[in-house]
């Protein structure tokens, strides 16, 4: 047979029950919608997971007191404990080479009132190189200075969206006041918006100064946090172990699967939350694609209901010639027509749904060339493996008995 006589006989099979094809393609479309739509999903969250945590600041060590062991494994406490202090900052940021700055971190969430209004927030106490840390500009007024970390000043530097909270859209925040736990704090700057969600949202952190904030808050010399900005790149692994040493020397500790800290830099964070999505996206993607097989069965049910509905027509042309290759080559293109429009229907499908998330701002979606490639080679490949079987029966009938056929 001639290939547009193929492609003609494989339309005209299609279009004879439209409402049967259509329904036999759902389960294709559905499993390779879903399959774009959530690979789109799980690229867009490792994409925006990636970009928030590169934000928080540059060559980035995060020091906390504390151990985590392995997965399954008891816990020390990590971030909890209480092994760390300012001498432990001071011996990082003048023994160690290759650091650019160090910032201390007392973290707390309380309720912060100012005229009337009130918002739980997170409130960070910590020292004036901080912004330098983290990344973090002020907008308005001015950030944290040493004199304020040396007198224990009630003073605050607040971030956008705590300031909408207490004064309002378009407020001046500025020389205004707010209450945590009973103390008044002035607020001398407010940060440039950067954006972000749950505990890596800097838009809604008070930042106050650490000893305000040990005096005050915590009523005691401990810190949540110690910040360490490498000079580039290139020195973060050595400065890490740097601080390590230094830090069992400090604490007076010979082995180091003793230590009462954990330290990770930004790197590490970042491998281990894009290793995390990864998983999900590439578990979501499966059951999705359980949808495939589902599909592919369908397929499968409709050809060989095909094969039988069509015994007369196959007897016929075996009858004037035509080879069992010919019969076969017909219904495995069917089969194929049948799973490759399904396939392009669902990337379509898949694609708007990405479209639809990101455009309700739930999500920044990345749709993969990758994933388009590989929905319609799953597709074609489902065709031919589901459709081989019909396709054989069909080639192997006896056209003597297929023209007998009622």
């Amino acid at each position: 047979m001639k290939t547009i006589d193929i492609i003609e006989e494989t339309y005209a099979a299609l279009t004879a029950n439209k409402v049967r094809t259509g329904l036999t393609m759902l389960g294709i479309i559905i499993g390779i919608s879903s399959v774009i739509a959530m690979t789109a999903i799980g690229n867009g969250a490792k994409s925006s997971i990636q970009s928030s945590i590169q934000s928080i600041g540059s060559n980035l060590i995060i020091i906390t007191p504390g151990t985590q062991r392995s997965f399954g494994g008891p816990s020390a406490g990590r971030g909890s404990a209480q092994t760390l202090t300012a001498e432990d900052g001071l011996a990082l940021s003048t023994e160690i080479s290759n650091v650019s700055a160090v910032a201390l971190d007392v973290s707390a969430r309380e309720q912060v009132t100012a005229k009337g209004t009130n918002t739980n927030t997170s409130i960070i106490g910590t020292t004036a190189s901080y912004g330098t840390v983290r990344n973090i500009t002020v907008d308005d007024g001015m950030f944290l200075s040493d004199a304020n970390i040396a007198s224990d000043a009630k003073v605050a530097v607040i971030g956008p969206t705590t300031s909408t909270d207490l004064f309002g859209e378009g407020a001046e925040a500025v020389g205004q006041t707010i209450r945590i736990k009973g103390n008044e704090f002035k607020v001398i700057g407010v940060t440039v918006a950067k954006g972000g969600s749950g505990f890596t949202n800097s838009d809604d952190t008070i930042y106050i100064p650490y000893t305000t904030a040990q005096h005050y808050l915590t009523g005691n010399q401990y810190l949540t946090e110690i910040d360490i900005s490498a000079a580039d790149a290139e020195s973060t692994t050595q400065v890490q172990t740097d601080a390590t040493n230094l830090l069992l020397s400090e604490h007076h500790i010979s082995d180091p699967t003793a230590a009462d800290f954990s330290i990770l830099n930004q790197a590490d964070i970042i491998a281990t939350a894009s290793s995390v999505t990864s998983t999900f996206t590439v578990l979501l993607a499966a059951v999705a694609g359980i949808s495939l097989l589902v599909g592919g069965i369908g397929i499968m049910n409709m050809m060989l209901t095909t094969v039988t509905e069509r015994t007369r027509e196959i007897g016929l042309r075996k009858a004037i010639g035509a080879k069992p290759r010919d019969i076969s080559i017909q219904f495995l293109t069917e089969s194929v027509a049948l799973t490759f429009s399904g396939g392009m229907i669902g990337v379509i499908l898949g694609a708007g749904i990405a479209y639809l998330v990101t455009k309700l701002g739930i999500i920044q979606t990345q749709v993969s060339l990758g994933s388009v490639l590989l929905a319609f080679g799953v597709s074609a490949a489902i065709g031919i493996i589901f459709g081989w079987y019909p396709a054989k029966r069909a080639a192997r009938m006896s056209p003597i008995e297929a023209l007998r056929f009622e």
